[in-house]
């Protein structure tokens, strides 16, 4: 599998792509939207993983653009701010994508990446 991480602490993407990469999984990371674009302009990644709350293009309109470019991407959005529960009320309601808490349980976020897969 290979991923694209983005976001903004670039502390936390890199520490998480190295985290995968000892799970076998490829990750790339970028630290903000307009990268994020290079990347996937450049690139076929099986899953996306966005930080919702970014400076420039935020998350959510970073997606938006993703899926201008490739509506087949698949997407899981990350934060720290709120609760798992608005999460789980906008997976409900997106349908297509998933919404993680931060901190990310690695465990869930590749479950999450495996089950979005499918």
């Amino acid at each position: 599998m290979h991923v694209l991480l983005v976001d903004d602490e670039q502390e936390f993407v890199s520490t998480l792509a190295e985290r995968l990469a000892f799970r076998g999984i490829e990750a790339d990371w970028v630290t903000d939207g307009e990268k994020a674009l290079e990347k996937i302009r450049s690139r076929q990644y099986d899953v996306a993983v966005l930080d919702i709350k970014m400076p420039g293009i935020s998350g959510i309109k970073l997606g938006e653009k993703i899926h201008e470019l490739n509506p087949k991407q698949k997407i899981i959005f990350c934060t720290g701010h709120g609760s798992s529960a608005d999460y789980d009320a906008g997976a409900a309601q997106s349908g297509k994508e998933y919404y993680l808490a931060k901190p990310i349980k690695i465990d869930i976020l590749i479950e999450k990446m495996k089950e979005i897969q499918n």
